[in-house]
């Protein structure tokens, strides 16, 4: 097959351009309420958990461990489910159909998750384990094929920076309404719904906006043909895919790293201004500052991108969180000191969780030039993959800390001693530190898709006839 069979007519229905911009918006769009409820899922669960349903220590410990088992048996499902969609062949698509099967099951199971069952003990472990795990697995259906769409739209490295960093404005967005929100609202809707029903409430609606959010990518997202036809993955295929993909595996150490030590300091940021500041209320203007400096650095990314490399980025962000975590961890109860080393952490962080998309996203052409074949969607599944094991462990941190320190049991922030402070702190600040630095370590010594590389990779693949040769992408 040449390179120009199978491409579309060279009378397009629709300019290329226009239908970049449109992809741009139309996908960004729908990261806003996937975010909210993955906010709310992998942050604020356990904080529903031990401050709403108040759980005693050995109910916690149980569900804290088996989540951590479900989420790794969910993570291992995100390559079969990568592998399924690459095989799917249908009018509308290798993903949509898959989106939006998974966001309806997910709508059901979030607000289920959030709902109290009047359950105890072991009744309660096995039910919500269920529930649990259920989310996990419909989170995955519309999770892997969301983002395996990315590199689907276009082969152009600076393209993919510019979409990759407006759909992460949008799901900034997304996670901080919910940080801004979350507790002042809740107590809000307590007088009318009770405790737990303000949980149950809150959950519905972000299940809405998910559903408003992801309505708009499935309707306007058109994917443009930019590769040629694929066999349908085999089993080995799907082993080769990821084992043989060097870099891929590389990229997800590290960002399994990078994002268990940030999943780890957000899950423990109510119990900060609670336990440690004393002072519940701070957390939602808080929140609002830290969101505000993690969208300008997703939108001053582009910028910088021009006049610096990946490299560089990646170092001078790593050295910005870094900064950030010694600053906040020896801060005194102080919101200037506390926000100015927050704001330096976040906006390291804001790079570093767009670096890595990208990263994933070359990933792909080059398990393409390097296999012969193009598993966009098996490739793609390595990301929900790394934030479930991230979200899986950070849970497991943050409930041992809670009950080692003795926070889970305390009945108000004047029982917690100053060794149970310090752990949490500990837990919350350094132990991310240490995950990041090693996270970037192993980036520096094993990832080798620079610019440069990258173009050869798709120069090598257009001449083997196995791109289809349109420049404007």
């Amino acid at each position: 097959m040449s390179a120009r069979e199978g491409a579309p007519s060279s009378v397009d229905p629709e300019p290329v351009g226009k239908w970049d911009r449109r992809n741009k918006w139309a996908f960004s769009v729908g990261t806003l309420g996937r975010d909210m409820v993955y906010a709310l899922v992998s942050m604020y669960l356990v904080y529903y958990l031990t401050e709403a349903l108040n759980l005693p220590d050995a109910t916690l410990a149980w569900v804290a461990t088996l989540i951590l088992l479900a989420r790794l048996f969910d993570a291992v499902m995100d390559i079969v489910v990568g592998s399924v969609v690459d095989n799917t062949r249908t009018r509308w698509g290798h993903f949509k159909p898959w989106i939006l099967g998974g966001i309806i099951a997910s709508t059901v199971l979030t607000v289920l998750m959030f709902t109290n069952l009047q359950l105890k003990g072991t009744a309660f472990v096995v039910v919500f384990s269920v529930i649990y795990l259920l989310w996990g697995l419909s989170w995955t259906a519309s999770d892997v094929p969301y983002w395996s769409m990315m590199p689907t739209l276009t082969l152009d490295q600076r393209k993919r920076e510019q979409i990759g960093s407006l759909a992460k404005v949008f799901a900034t967005l997304g996670l901080f309404t919910v940080v801004v929100a979350i507790i002042p609202v809740t107590k809000g809707l307590t007088p009318v719904f009770g405790e737990t029903g303000a949980w149950t409430a809150f959950a519905v609606g972000v299940c809405v906006m998910l559903l408003l959010s992801q309505s708009i990518t499935l309707a306007c997202v058109k994917e443009p043909n930019l590769v040629v036809e694929q066999d349908r993955v085999t089993v080995r295929q799907i082993a080769q895919a990821v084992i043989k993909n060097d870099q891929l595996l590389w990229t997800a150490i590290s960002m399994t790293l990078f994002m268990t030590g940030y999943t780890t300091t957000a899950t423990f940021g109510t119990y900060y201004f609670k336990y440690i500041f004393e002072d519940e209320n701070m957390y939602a203007p808080f929140g609002a500052v830290l969101g505000a400096a993690q969208i300008a650095g997703f939108l001053v990314f582009p910028l910088i991108r021009r006049r610096l490399k990946r490299q560089v980025i990646y170092t001078l962000a790593t050295g910005l969180v870094a900064v950030g975590y010694v600053v906040f961890f020896f801060a005194p109860a102080n919101i200037f000191v506390v926000g100015i080393a927050a704001l330096l952490l976040f906006v390291g962080v804001a790079f570093i969780m767009l670096l890595m998309l990208v990263f994933i996203a070359d990933t792909v052409d080059y398990g393409h030039w390097k296999l012969g074949k193009r598993r966009t969607a098996i490739t793609f599944a390595l990301q929900p993959f790394i934030y479930k094991v991230s979200a899986a462990l950070a849970a497991q941190i943050a409930s041992i800390t809670l009950i080692v320190t003795g926070i889970n049991s305390a009945a108000s922030p004047a029982d917690v001693t100053s060794g149970g402070r310090l752990g949490l702190k500990v837990a919350m600040m350094l132990l991310p530190l240490v995950f990041t630095v090693v996270g970037y370590l192993i980036y520096r010594a094993k990832y080798r898709i620079d610019e440069s590389f990258h173009a050869q990779i798709l120069a090598d693949l257009t001449a083997r006839g196995q791109l289809i040769d349109r420049p404007d992408q």
